[in-house]
């Protein structure tokens, strides 16, 4: 029998513990630990409230190794599932390899010192899971995760190769405030004020943060200015699919988001070094997120639809010559709320958690050729995943288009 230890109690943990407990089927037993216990029990009231399972809660700090061994043991947990911060993946992983057990995250590592997220540190771990006969699952997502799902799937079923991808993730809510963030607030902001990278022509191209910029007209939200940026699967992607001749991920932010940043930014609010304040070290990025509104709260006033899809170019699988196919998933914030109490952009993280941990748990997913070892989505058979995608609240639809997008 599965026993689920989920770390983290912010959005995207609400939301994959309430899916785990409405399949109880796959996930008998789930327990929640994160820095705060407050917000575990907060999260365990909804999900009795909402389905009548019960889930047990601890307090923990996820980089303390021996801590984690130790509460990993007392639970007789057989899978960690990391919703924390990413900071906090290796420490997990040592636990997780010490203690025994599987592991999953949703986004890869990054230092706390520099903001470069980059999967060769977690990567450097494939050899002592698959000694010890223990499956890691990386970027169990969205993005990364369901887009590398996508990706995959396309190259499955409809392109023998693929030539040119390109990522497109929109969030068309409004939340009603005057500026806040949709996941972890320092872990959006470093991502966004990073020089961008795209992939072309075997090998990395970098662009200053926020200087390239498309419109594109996503169904349910309307016409958007999308950004390039860099993103952990383009690395993961690049690598599986070596014939890839560009690969890059655009997001997109509306003007006030861009004048609130810019600000912040000119004003050293961004930053990631320490500064003396009152005789105590802060860092200035860590106190902005203090007081920033906690993206687990903006569930109740956000209105809106995400659409977020991979747009593909190359050789079809029919022989029919150069095709493009889009795929997406379109999220109403409404309905993600009324489900599960949280917003969509929670929610298009945490199902997808959710429907990793069950791919783990229900063996659809088990490595290679059933060894352990650290594994990136798109190393998998995607059909079992897409499949439960369309059952459990993100259903997807894939379209032919004319030609290649044209930016």
């Amino acid at each position: 029998m599965s026993k689920i230890l989920v770390i983290g109690a912010g959005g995207v943990s609400s939301v994959a513990v309430h899916k785990m407990c409405m399949n109880a089927d796959i996930f008998p037993e789930v327990h929640l630990a994160s820095r705060t216990k407050s917000k575990c029990d907060a999260i365990a009231q909804s999900v009795k409230t909402r389905t009548g399972q019960s889930v047990e809660t601890y307090e923990i700090d996820a980089e303390e190794v021996p801590a984690m061994v130790n509460l990993i043991k007392k639970v007789g947990a057989t899978l960690v599932v990391n919703l924390a911060l990413p900071y906090q993946d290796l420490p997990i992983m040592d636990a997780c390899l010490e203690a025994g057990v599987h592991y999953l995250d949703t986004a890869n590592y990054e230092p706390k010192d520099e903001a470069k997220f980059e999967y060769h540190w977690q990567w450097a771990y494939h050899d002592r899971f698959k000694e010890a006969g223990l499956m890691a699952l990386l970027g169990s997502g969205f993005d990364p995760g369901v887009t590398s799902v996508f990706t995959m799937w396309l190259k499955k079923h409809k392109l023998k190769t693929i030539r040119t991808l390109d990522i497109l993730d929109c969030n068309g809510g409004d939340h009603g405030q005057a500026f806040a963030t949709n996941f972890n607030p320092e872990i959006n902001i470093r991502e966004v004020t990073a020089p961008a990278r795209h992939w072309e022509n075997g090998d990395w191209v970098e662009t200053p943060a926020m200087q390239v910029m498309t419109e594109f007209d996503f169904e349910a939200v309307g016409t958007r200015n999308a950004y390039l940026m860099y993103h952990e699967e383009l690395e993961s992607l690049s690598k599986f699919n070596p014939e890839m001749e560009r690969a890059r991920f655009w997001m997109t932010f509306g003007d006030e988001y861009i004048k609130h940043l810019t600000v912040l930014q000119n004003v050293g609010m961004t930053g990631i070094e320490p500064i003396k304040y009152q005789g105590q070290d802060i860092i200035p990025l860590q106190f902005l997120a203090a007081v920033l509104p906690k993206p687990e709260s903006l569930g109740e006033t956000t209105k809106g639809n995400t659409n977020i899809g991979c747009i593909a170019t190359g050789e079809a699988l029919d022989g029919s010559g150069e095709k493009t196919f889009y795929i997406n998933n379109i999220c109403s914030h409404e309905a993600a709320y009324e489900e599960t109490g949280n917003q969509a952009v929670s929610y298009t993280t945490g199902v997808p958690a959710m429907i990793g941990t069950a791919m783990m748990v229900t063996g659809a997913w088990s490595g290679a050729n059933g060894e352990g070892g650290v594994f990136n989505m798109e190393e998998m058979d995607p059909d079992p995943f897409m499949d439960m995608l369309n059952e459990h609240g993100l259903p997807w639809q894939v379209k032919e288009l004319d030609g290649p997008v044209g930016f």
